[in-house]
Parts: C-alpha cells; structure tokens; sequence
C-alpha cells in the first residue's frame, strides 16, 4: 500500500478546467477535448468534435495529439480524466487540464452531446 501512495505521489497532477471553460475553448478550437472513456460510453454521447483514445490507449497514442495545442480530457466524472491529464504530462504536454464534473456536468449544463 505505502508503493502506492509513493508512485500516486509522483504522478504529476494537471489542473482542472471547469465546463465554462471548457465551453470556451471547445468553442473557440483552442483546444483539442480529449474523451478517454470506454467505447460504450462514448457511443452514449461526447463532446462534438472530441477524439476518442481510451484512458488504456492514452500512453501509446498520445503522439495523435498535438502538443503544442492545450488539451482538456474528459471523462465521465473527472476521475479519469485526471489520470489521463496526468499521463499526457508525463509524455511532454505542458497544456493540459482534466474536465471538472466530467461529461455529467457538461450533459446537465445542457451543452451539446454528440450520439453519432
């Protein structure tokens, strides 16, 4: 258990951004949105515009993203997504935040879901 709390230590840890801002940036394409849940729940609904890269997939794939664009990740909640900000971190983005509430917060701020 102390081998976990020690290497959840040395994650670095990424702001977070709040739906507004978010909203902003999503609006503005000053950020790529970054959807790291699974396949099921992305078929639900995400972001318009958003990529797909599961939070399993992230390490591995984070060279599709630019990195010199600020990223948000979003997840469900925001849980995984912090994990997810913290993973791009630890390959080199130095933009990155996890959405706050997650895609609950964005849905019921009524922002648009996309269901294609």
């Amino acid at each position: 258990m102390l081998n976990r709390l020690v290497h959840r230590m040395k994650e670095p840890s990424a702001p977070e951004a709040t739906v507004g801002e978010a909203v902003r940036a999503h609006a503005q394409g000053a950020a790529q949105i970054v959807d790291v849940r699974e396949l099921e729940e992305w078929a639900e609904g995400h972001i318009p515009a958003a990529i797909h890269i599961p939070l399993s997939d992230l390490a591995i794939r984070a060279s599709e993203l630019n990195t010199n664009q600020p990223v948000i990740v979003v997840c469900r909640s925001g849980r995984r997504s912090s994990t997810g900000a913290g993973t791009l971190l630890k390959a080199g983005f130095t933009d990155v935040k996890s959405l706050a509430g997650g895609m609950l917060d964005w849905a019921d701020a009524g922002h648009p879901v996309d269901r294609s």
